[in-house]
């Protein structure tokens, strides 16, 4: 697996950045250390472009006809290396090395066979893992993400919600214009769930970050109402709710104020919450505070919970974001790294941050998928999140995009990251 070739560009004329777009995903492909036959493209775009993503899809193919296979979303901004799009016509692509037998394309037209059920293209492909794009009007979305990570051997997924403040689409094309199972296609889809499954031969790392610091201890539901927390630790929710925020509902405005700021963390009942260094663990789901209830004294939260689960109120944070991205970037990069090297070796890695990257580090490329209200301006300037990804993993390609959910192993989650990379063979 060599490199993959990746472009993105801005333009106020879709054709304009469509054409930046190839004349780097062209100058890429002409070199030894990137894939000059990729099969698999991945297209993301700006919601500027969304009504005119029949005609960009279409022109793509068509400029590239050796991409046989394309998914995609929107999103209200888009990544690529070093760069975030905002509020601006924008679209970025990349081309996977990967061959055919090992991905399918799948989409609400061609759904993602069960592991070990066979499939229209063959019965030895076997799903392990899958980027996963959804629209988040689809009726219980998190039920459908979970019900899909099932029908993949390893039960974990990775990707996010389409965001978008025009058209909400997606792409999955397959073969030329035809998605197995249902004839010709257009490959461009509203609504439900697409994406692209891998087999086990495919091998990735992929890794969570969290954007919010816990402002209080970690309590346990004990009691529960659907939405509604009525006790923590045995006592009235709203009663811990005023102490943790150190705020009295009497002053009314300032305290509802604080209140609008604060999250809630949840996990099960055995799952760690807290990290040593005071972050969340990636097993954390970060939901709204919804509404309180002074008549029950209690807490409406934006997920069902049951007694038992663990309960941390939170808010965003930057510098915790910051530090939390940069240790899953070094997590992965330690994780790809040889085990043991020269130090010639580790000298040239050292070095290899702002360069294509070193065949030591076996990164071929890599998604992300960040929530829409993260993004440079959480971070302190623009591009600012991106930036912080390259320092860490170098000129690696990468292309992703800013969701309105954010999904990791069988969860939706908020306020978070979600970075995957593409490794080549050791």
């Amino acid at each position: 697996m060599k490199l993959f070739p990746y472009g993105h560009a801005t333009h106020p004329h879709w054709e304009m950045a469509a054409g930046l777009v190839l004349a780097q995903l062209r100058a890429h492909m002409a070199l030894p250390d990137y894939a000059n036959a990729p099969h698999l493209g991945l297209l993301y775009i700006t919601d500027h472009y969304a009504t005119h993503a029949q005609d960009i899809l279409s022109h793509l193919s068509a400029e590239l006809p050796e991409i046989t296979d394309w998914a995609g979303t929107v999103g209200v901004g888009i990544a690529a290396n070093n760069v975030e799009y905002f509020d601006e016509p924008a679209l970025s692509v990349m081309l996977c090395d990967i061959a055919p037998e090992h991905y399918r394309v799948f989409s609400g037209v061609a759904p993602l066979a069960q592991a070990g059920m066979g499939n229209l293209r063959g019965s030895s492909f076997v799903p392990h893992t899958a980027l996963l794009h959804a629209d988040a009007q689809t009726p219980d979305v998190p039920e459908l993400i979970a019900e899909l990570a099932q029908r993949t051997a390893s039960g974990y997924v990775f990707g996010g919600l389409s965001a978008s403040r025009t058209d909400v689409v997606q792409f999955a094309l397959s073969g030329d214009g035809n998605i197995a199972g249902q004839g010709k296609a257009t490959g461009v889809f509203h609504g439900g769930l697409s994406g692209v499954a891998f087999d086990a031969q495919v091998a990735l790392v992929s890794r969570v970050t969290q954007g919010c610091l816990p402002v209080a201890k970690v309590h346990t539901i004990t009691g529960a109402d659907n939405h509604v927390v009525l006790s923590l630790d045995g006592e009235p929710a709203l009663h811990v709710l005023e102490r943790d925020l150190q705020i009295s509902l009497t002053n009314t405005q300032p305290a509802i104020a604080k209140v609008r700021a604060t999250l809630v963390g949840l996990s099960a009942e055995h799952d760690p919450t807290i990290k040593r260094t005071g972050e969340f663990d990636d097993a954390v789901l970060v939901r709204h505070i919804i509404g309180i209830d002074p008549a029950r004294e209690a807490v409406a939260v934006a997920k069902a919970v049951d007694v038992g689960m663990r309960l941390t109120f939170c808010q965003r944070n930057a510098a915790a974001a910051r530090a939390d991205l940069t240790r899953i970037c070094a997590e992965i990069r330690e994780a790809l790294e040889p085990e043991e090297m020269t130090a010639d070796l580790a000298g040239a890695l050292s070095a290899d941050t702002h360069t294509n990257p070193h065949p030591a580090r076996r990164m071929a490329g890599a998604i992300y998928v960040s929530c829409a209200g993260r993004g440079g301006p959480h971070f302190g300037g623009p591009s600012a999140e991106m930036h912080i990804v390259r320092r860490a993993l170098g000129d690696v390609p990468l292309v992703g995009f800013f969701a309105s959910g954010e999904i990791a192993h069988q969860e939706l989650h908020g306020y978070t990251g979600v970075l995957t990379v593409f490794t080549t063979e050791a």
